[in-house]
């Protein structure tokens, strides 16, 4: 039996589980006020501060801290690399606290991992972070050379789902051509073949479906004027595309399960709730022609994947595409903890930054 210790830092809270193999033994959020957070000048600044809140947590648990066989933590912003669980190096940890790929709670993932198993001797890991990045060359062109098309997206769920179906139906994870689809604050649909995301609307910077909080894709040329009319800084313009777009500027909300509600009544609702699954059928058709037709499953996840009418009528659009399953939620600390199993347990090698 392996027991691992699994960190998953927000912006305003650590979530913590503890895992034996992949029994959840213990869940905790520790939450942290905005006045604590508002100390810190920088996130890598935390690091102290939610390090010693998990070791009280432990504590109080009566957990024995050299109990842990491995300490894992949520990736973070880090240089474009291949899926895959990574040793927690010294230069994943610098790129990590200078914030190579900008600055996120996450980035705290790896430090706090690695420096709670550095004490008491035992392996660290990060697992699928966000900028995994598997795309084939043609899908990187867009049509403004300095705007090649990246890789943002829910990956560490995606591969955990891709995987638990290849698993359920017997077969390799690298011998199946899926579609995945993870809906939440953030939308992203992912084409899966040969064990690699090739491509993928990206979830954070503006392409595809609309969600709660994203807009998605929006028309250029109205965007450039909207840059520049005066009426709004680059903060505010970025505010508007990620954070209050999508459902928020729609309908002045980001719950999913409300804005279902709404739609039963009021036309506006309707409309978008519409739209939202017009535009997530859309993306996956584009992603089946990636695939060039042979697709063996199309997966729906995340937590908008709970709304029953949602994944009914996104499967109503795509089901002559390929068979659907649905897998509602984001179990991200179970997925932490699979790929540093798979590791220990000699399924996988650990990778090097």
């Amino acid at each position: 039996m392996i027991k691992s210790l699994i960190i998953n830092p927000g912006s305003t809270s650590t979530k913590l589980g503890i895992f034996e193999d992949e029994t959840l033994v213990s869940e905790e959020t520790l939450r942290h006020t905005t006045e604590e957070i508002a100390q810190f000048e920088k996130i890598v600044d935390q690091v102290d501060f939610r390090k010693a809140m998990i070791l009280d947590f432990l504590k109080d648990k009566g957990e024995d801290i050299n109990s842990f066989d491995v300490i894992v933590g949520r990736g973070g912003l880090l240089k474009p690399i291949p899926s895959g669980t990574y040793t927690v190096t010294d230069k994943l940890i610098e790129d990590l606290k200078i914030g190579v790929g900008g600055e996120h709670a996450s980035n705290l993932g790896g430090i706090l991992a690695k420096g709670i198993a550095d004490e008491i001797g035992v392996p660290s890991y990060i697992v699928d972070p966000v900028v995994v990045d598997e795309l084939e060359d043609v899908a990187r062109i867009s049509g403004v050379p300095e705007l090649p098309r990246v890789s943002i997206f829910h990956a560490l769920n995606q591969k955990a789902v891709a995987k638990r179906y290849a698993k359920e139906v017997g077969k390799a994870y690298e011998d199946l051509n899926l579609i995945v689809v993870h809906m939440g604050g953030g939308v992203s649909v992912g084409a899966h073949t040969g064990g690699r995301i090739v491509d993928v609307f990206n979830a954070l910077s503006g392409e595809g479906a609309f969600s709660p909080e994203r807009a998605g894709a929006v028309p250029p040329a109205a965007l450039v004027d909207m840059c520049f009319s005066g009426k709004y800084t680059q903060a505010e313009i970025k505010k508007k595309l990620i954070g209050n777009g999508g459902y928020n500027a729609l309908l002045g909300t980001n719950n999913a399960q409300e804005v279902y509600k709404r739609s039963l009544v009021e036309p506006e609702a309707k409309l978008v709730f519409d739209a939202f699954i017009y535009q997530v059928s859309k993306d996956i058709g584009a992603m089946s022609t990636v695939l060039k037709g042979k697709v063996d499953q199309i997966i729906l996840t995340g937590g908008i994947a709970h709304g029953e009418q949602v994944t009914h009528d996104i499967s109503e659009r795509v089901s002559f595409i390929a068979p659907v399953t649905i897998y509602p939620g984001e179990d991200e600390l179970l997925a932490l903890a699979q790929g540093a199993l798979r590791v220990m347990n000699g399924e996988e090698e650990a990778k090097i930054y």
